[in-house]
């Protein structure tokens, strides 16, 4: 008998390391309180999330779109007492839900929250970063990505969520906006020789991006 998808997932999340439980929490909250919990990062992508970061040893992260805070969290906690995560979030309504969330992870001294237009916001930041998430508007996927190159450090790392867009991307027949603009920049990605670039079948689909010069 085959094995589905279903399965092989509930496989891989009992053979790698548990959810936090505050993180537990927060995805029920997320369930119960937002319209599409399916944007949230989850067990899964977050913990690949924390270990990314861990392995880069950042002393500055980005993120762009930050929704329940699941995955900003995820990766502050690879970070020093002195590392800062920035995430960008364009929904006001969600304001006061994150702050009371990244107080209660006990990491807020090391997240800050901008809320607001990631495209008009990133400009003003005089910061150099380690790694970038861009998890943002998927009509604007390259335009975040010109706006954070940069003020990434060479050798740092973008990642990139939902770039197979549920599997859509391959498929030329499907042209909605969204799935337009991250066929437009996985294929810009693919082409920049400024870039080290993978695409990991994860999920919706992952990309590592590394800056080379």
């Amino acid at each position: 008998m085959d094995v589905n998808t279903k399965q092989i997932e509930d496989y891989i999340l009992q053979h790698i390391d548990k959810e936090p439980e505050f993180l537990g929490k927060l995805t029920r909250e997320t369930n119960l309180r937002t319209i599409n919990p399916r944007m949230m990062s989850g067990h899964l992508q977050g913990r690949m999330l924390k270990m990314f970061c861990n392995m880069i040893a950042p002393d500055y992260i980005l993120e762009i779109g930050t929704f329940t805070g699941y995955s900003a969290i995820c990766m502050a906690e690879s970070l020093s007492e002195k590392g800062e995560l920035h995430t960008i979030e364009v929904n006001d309504e969600l304001e006061d839900f994150l702050v009371r969330t990244f107080e209660e992870s006990g990491l807020n001294d090391r997240i800050h929250l901008h809320i607001g237009d990631a495209l008009e916001i990133i400009p003003q930041m005089n910061i150099t970063f380690d790694v970038v998430f861009i998890d943002g508007n998927k009509k604007h996927y390259l335009e975040y990505f010109h706006a954070v190159y940069p003020k990434l450090r060479t050798g740092g790392i973008i990642i990139a969520d939902n770039t197979l867009w549920d599997g859509h991307v391959p498929n030329l027949e499907r042209n909605d906006d969204k799935t337009i603009e991250i066929r437009r920049f996985n294929d810009y990605i693919a082409a920049d020789e400024r870039l080290e670039k993978v695409i990991i079948p994860v999920r919706d689909g992952i990309t590592l991006i590394r800056k080379l010069k």
